[in-house]
């Protein structure tokens, strides 16, 4: 004990309090980055930006090859 001479040793309590505004900013971060990241898969997802098929021409009837190929222009 003779390097600590002198010196006062807080203990864990008086760590905590000094500590608590920063943990609060970083679970912030992460609660703000959890929700950034959620709305950016949920936008990726969402069917109606995603490129969509030209309707089917309502005049003409529905054949076999529209059906099975669809591809076919």
């Amino acid at each position: 004990m003779a390097n600590n001479e002198g010196v006062l040793v807080m203990g864990i309590h008086y760590d905590y309090k000094s500590t608590r505004g920063d943990k609060a900013m970083k679970k912030e971060a992460k609660r703000k980055a959890r929700i950034e990241q959620r709305r950016a898969k949920r936008s990726s997802t969402n069917p109606k930006d995603s490129d969509h098929d030209t309707m089917h021409d309502i005049n003409k009837p529905i054949t076999l090859e529209d059906l099975t190929n669809p591809d076919k222009n």
